[in-house]
């Protein structure tokens, strides 16, 4: 096994936790949740053959906690 060569950070258009409920009940695993209560924060995730990224906030989100 080796590293990733490649980091994806993804925006979905849809809220952060909605885009991360998707992708797990596609097959991700959440390895790491970096959400913070005030709604900042990311979340990693990994795809079914290990590779890993990252989940960001919306475009929508990061403007209304601006």
């Amino acid at each position: 096994t080796v590293k990733n060569r490649i980091h994806l950070c993804l925006t979905p258009d849809i809220p952060r936790d909605e885009e991360v409920e998707r992708l797990l009940k596609l097959g991700a695993t959440l390895l790491h949740d970096r959400r913070n209560p005030d709604g900042t924060g990311w979340a990693v995730l990994a795809d079914p053959e290990g590779n890993e990224f990252c989940v960001l906030r919306s475009a929508a989100e990061k403007a209304a906690t601006a």
